[in-house]
């Protein structure tokens, strides 16, 4: 796991840039009234990755999975666990209602 941590950590060591805004879009509903901080359902997983390659082209794909990946592993999710495919399955993986991290 600690290789994937500093992958993680810094999108511009990783991968050349910073892509901030790809990262704004990401997080564009975070701390609105309607998501607060869960925010993550809209657009961490699959459906999300493909969303941003379509707008911000195919480097992007990398860039917003690490993103999701670093914003999971705050959720509890864990290398074991399923990559959620769209908001439907991120909300039924209940990962904004765990808390803490499992050993795989």
């Amino acid at each position: 796991m600690s290789s994937l941590r500093n992958i993680v950590q810094n999108p511009s060591a990783s991968f050349g840039k910073p892509y901030a805004e790809l990262h704004r879009w990401l997080d564009e509903f975070a701390g609105t009234e309607r998501y607060g901080m869960r925010h993550r359902r809209v657009r961490h997983h699959q459906a999300g990755i493909n969303e941003a390659k379509r707008i911000f082209g195919p480097d992007a794909g990398p860039v917003a999975r690490q993103h999701i990946i670093s914003d999971l592993l705050q959720e509890g999710w864990t290398e074991c666990d399923l990559f959620p495919q769209d908001e439907d399955h991120y909300v039924r993986m209940g990962l904004f209602l765990t808390e803490g991290t499992v050993d795989c």
